[in-house]
């Protein structure tokens, strides 16, 4: 005996005997209590766990990677990068980084005759180079001789403030956020070293704070510390060219596209024409611009991950958060973590009431279908086409959370919780009236699909008031049963002696016949004479003769139906 056949057989077993077991224990109202469960997940989410947080990342990474219209880089900002390329043409004069500050500052004058807009550094000049003081003091001089100039400046652990002999209020641009500022708290921070840097006041954060997972998706926009406002590199750009500031504290960035998607020149190449006699570059192609002074070259180090790449030049994410600001199109994100899960709420049990009700598995999952992929293309469209990312990743998942749950029960019980006549027959003893109604669809002119049955088939069912089961018989097996294609039986039963049950399926059957016609014209295109239809009733015993008995009656009827279009014909 085949051992393998011998265990999934007993598998078999099992599951049908769980099922059966689960079905008789919860019964349909399995959904209510799953449904219930999920709403205490869905406030404790909403209030604590944030468990779908991860997930809603993960979304937001997807969108921005395959979107559709993406935002073209701001033409006026220009990236003079310190790349692999220059290093290496620069060392044979200049040496290996970092070079002499007097090098940045001959080019700080050079582009200042040109009349840019700003000059950013993304730099920081944390210490003397006390091997060249005169070129620390030649870089100090030409920052000096600008205004418009900007350095940043590193924010360190909050763990390491108690040993910073730094207030904020020492700080040039910093604010009060409250009249409850702290004046004696001390924070750490690595400011410029150059008197030129701190004397004009153009300084800002330029720290990149990624969320959990290590990817960089939002950018600072200031910093509350002790109640005083220690601002971003890019909001210092922006208060100083009058763009108005982000309100909230941290935007989510709308990306411009892959790195390396803004315009580059390489500082070496730029630094050369300079001092050439012959200029191959345009005297003027600095003029009006923001010229963000970077580096992207991996042996800096100033690399991170972000939605688009695992390898996004810092530079270039500085660039993003400045890009932005000017255009005020970073991406406003609500929390409405309430609305949201109330949303999340509403699909679950609109879903649970669909498969509690007995709606049907086709149109359940075609509602359920529809209500996702319209959810996933609101938030796709919102980053698409607006400012405002709309995040339905949350009442997405947990509602296909649900759904896949509620299927799995479905598919273990479904058997043991349809309403079927034959089995009501075999639970009940005695002699009892069985009445069947039969009705066929002429689809000669007709297209008829399977959630077309299923649409009649719920409507059959829902008619009237009575107990009854609708079932399809579709005629997918081959030869004799092929005669039964697109029919469908409707039954009742009741007890023999039960006059008024009886009188009950006649008025039950007459509103069946009665709502066929509405059910026809709505799923068929050419309704009038679209199905014929014929009723028998006949007595059965219940119990176990019941399954046998109900073969008979369904032959009868066959055989009596077709006499009787026999009888039309002659």
């Amino acid at each position: 005996m085949n051992i393998s056949l011998l265990i999934i057989s007993a598998i078999r077993q099992k599951r049908a005997a769980l099922s059966a077991l689960l079905a008789r224990r919860w019964k349909s109202s399995f959904y209510l209590y799953l449904a219930a469960l999920f709403t205490l997940f869905t406030v404790a989410d909403a209030a604590f766990l944030h468990a779908t947080a991860e997930m809603r990342q993960a979304a937001f990474d997807a969108m921005v990677r395959y979107r559709i219209v993406v935002p073209e880089p701001d033409p006026d900002i220009v990236i003079v990068d310190i790349n692999e390329a220059s290093l290496a043409a620069m060392a044979k004069d200049y040496g290996r980084w970092p070079w002499p500050r007097q090098v940045l500052g001959e080019f700080l004058e050079q582009v200042e005759k040109q009349q840019p807009r700003a000059v950013v550094f993304d730099i920081l000049f944390s210490d003397a180079d006390v091997y060249n003081p005169d070129s620390d003091a030649y870089f100090d001089a030409a920052v000096a001789a600008t205004n418009n100039t900007f350095f940043p400046m590193l924010r360190l652990d909050a763990e390491s403030d108690a040993l910073s002999q730094v207030k904020p209020g020492m700080i040039p641009g910093v604010t009060k956020m409250t009249g409850e500022a702290k004046p004696d708290a001390t924070v750490a921070v690595v400011l410029p070293h150059f008197p030129a840097a701190l004397g004009g006041g153009r300084i800002g954060l330029h720290n990149i704070y990624p969320d959990a997972d290590g990817t960089a998706r939002q950018y600072l926009v200031f910093r509350d510390d002790y109640g005083w406002k220690l601002p971003s590199l890019p909001a210092r750009v922006a208060h100083e060219l009058g763009w108005p500031e982000p309100p909230a504290q941290r935007v989510l960035l709308n990306w411009r596209g892959k790195p390396f998607s803004y315009r580059y020149a390489s500082f070496s190449d730029v630094f050369s024409d300079f001092s050439n006699k012959q200029k191959k570059r345009p005297q003027d192609e600095f003029k009006g611009k923001i010229v963000i002074i970077g580096s992207t070259a991996p042996s800096l180090f100033d690399i991170k991950p972000t939605p688009l790449s695992q390898m996004h030049p810092g530079v270039e994410i500085l660039a993003t958060a400045l890009d932005n600001f000017k255009h005020g199109d970073y991406l406003r994100f609500p929390e409405a973590r309430i609305p949201y899960a109330l949303l999340s709420l509403v699909i679950v049990w609109l879903t649970a009431w669909g498969f509690y009700s007995g709606a049907g598995r086709g149109k359940i999952d075609r509602l359920f279908g529809a209500s996702q992929f319209i959810l996933v293309g609101i938030s796709y469209a919102s980053i698409n086409f607006t400012d405002t990312y709309i995040n339905l990743t949350g009442p997405v998942t947990i509602a296909l959370a649900y759904f896949t749950i509620a299927r799995i029960y479905a598919s273990a019980t479904g058997k043991e919780l349809e309403r079927n006549m034959v089995r009501a027959s075999f639970e009940r003893g005695g002699e009892l009236r069985a009445t069947l109604l039969l009705i066929r669809l002429d689809a000669t002119r007709n297209i008829v699909t399977d959630p077309v049955l299923e649409n009649i088939r719920y409507g059959l069912e829902k008619a009237g008031r009575e107990p009854k089961s609708a079932e399809v018989l579709k005629g997918y097996q081959k030869g004799l049963w092929d005669l039964f294609e697109r029919t469908f039986a409707v039954s009742w039963v009741v007890a023999a002696s039960d006059a008024d049950g009886a009188a009950r399926v006649e008025k039950d059957l007459a509103a069946v016949l009665a709502a066929l016609p509405p059910l026809l014209r709505k799923n068929l295109a050419y309704a009038d004479n679209a199905a014929s239809w014929f009723v028998h009733a006949g007595m059965i015993s219940g119990g176990a003769a019941a399954r046998a008995e109900w073969r008979v009656l369904f032959a009868q009827a066959l055989l009596r139906w077709d006499e009787q279009q026999r009888g039309k014909t002659i």
